[in-house]
């Protein structure tokens, strides 16, 4: 990581607060880097805190492929009581003692979860329905599904249970979990679910988001800090943290700078993105092998 005072193309890993959303994250980021040039890969709940990554100038054009990335959270599931977001967001709409739920159950429960898995998002989600955010309809009463989408939990561990009492005297346990998951699974459904399954409601009371791809918690500085010192990761070294990479020649470079898709060596093949590197390290592209042919994702020059 590097510290400068201009602004240049790279990621900052922001460690986000809890109340902010990400918008709010770009928008303060705009201010501290002076440019307009900000994006995020993958926004992040109000409630949650932790890693989201930024892209400043240049390295805006990696956000999309980057949020396509397995993500890491620890948080916490209340089993007990079910909210209108699924989280400690919305009002609690029914509260069940959950004293009796057994460790052996709760791990069944989990083990349902994990793996790849049908999930149906929080209707409060951003998700959009013919054109919509689903949280809009929400908010405006209206009766709406939400098709389930398949998502994969690669891990899903409640590493400490602990008994607890809601606000209203209610027996709950709260259930400290860590999830490891692809791009679009919703950490709040699953505690939604787990709490269904045992039938006793369940809801996330808190969120951490702990990895975004390669980038972790560690990398991350928190919006004072970033105000004191920007600290962005070069895109070079992003985007190489990020994708399988390819070195090419001086040739090459200029041909692919000019447009002419370049044979790509078999290794490549079937690998989705991959960062190609002219010499001296420079990043020229993010390409993606297409019938043996590097077909152009974004250009860096």
């Amino acid at each position: 990581m590097t510290q400068q005072h201009n602004t240049p193309d790279g990621l900052v890993i922001v460690d986000k607060p809890s109340g902010f959303t990400s918008h709010d994250v770009v928008a303060k980021m705009r201010g501290i880097a002076k440019t307009r040039r900000v994006g995020h890969a993958g926004t992040l709940d109000p409630m949650a805190t932790g890693v989201l990554v930024l892209g400043v100038e240049k390295a805006t054009k990696l956000l999309g492929h980057l949020a396509l990335t397995e993500k890491e959270y620890v948080g916490t599931v209340r089993l007990g009581q079910n909210t209108v977001t699924d989280d400690a967001e919305g009002e609690v709409t029914s509260s069940t003692d959950a004293s009796d739920v057994t460790r052996e159950a709760i791990d069944a429960g989990i083990a349902k979860l994990t793996g790849d898995i049908l999930q149906v998002p929080s209707k409060v989600s951003a998700i959009k329905i013919d054109g919509v955010r689903s949280y809009k309809r929400a908010r405006e009463g209206e009766d709406f599904e939400i098709p389930a989408r398949p998502v994969t939990v690669s891990s899903f561990t409640a590493y400490d249970v602990r008994d607890a009492l809601a606000e209203d005297g209610t027996p709950v346990l709260d259930l400290l979990v860590s999830v490891v998951c692809s791009s679009g699974t919703y950490i709040r459904a699953l505690a939604r679910d787990l709490g269904a399954d045992l039938g006793v409601g369940g809801h996330l009371t808190a969120l951490r988001r702990t990895r975004v791809g390669p980038y972790k918690l560690e990398s991350a500085r928190t919006l004072d800090q970033l105000q004191e010192e920007l600290t962005v990761m070069p895109i070079a070294e992003a985007a190489a943290a990020a994708f399988p990479r390819w070195d090419v020649d001086a040739k090459r470079a200029r041909l692919l700078t000019n447009g002419v898709r370049l044979e790509m060596p078999d290794e490549y093949t079937g690998v989705g993105p991959v960062a190609v590197f002219a010499p001296a390290g420079r990043l020229l592209a993010l390409v993606e092998e297409l019938k043996g042919k590097a077909k152009s994702l974004a250009v860096f020059g």
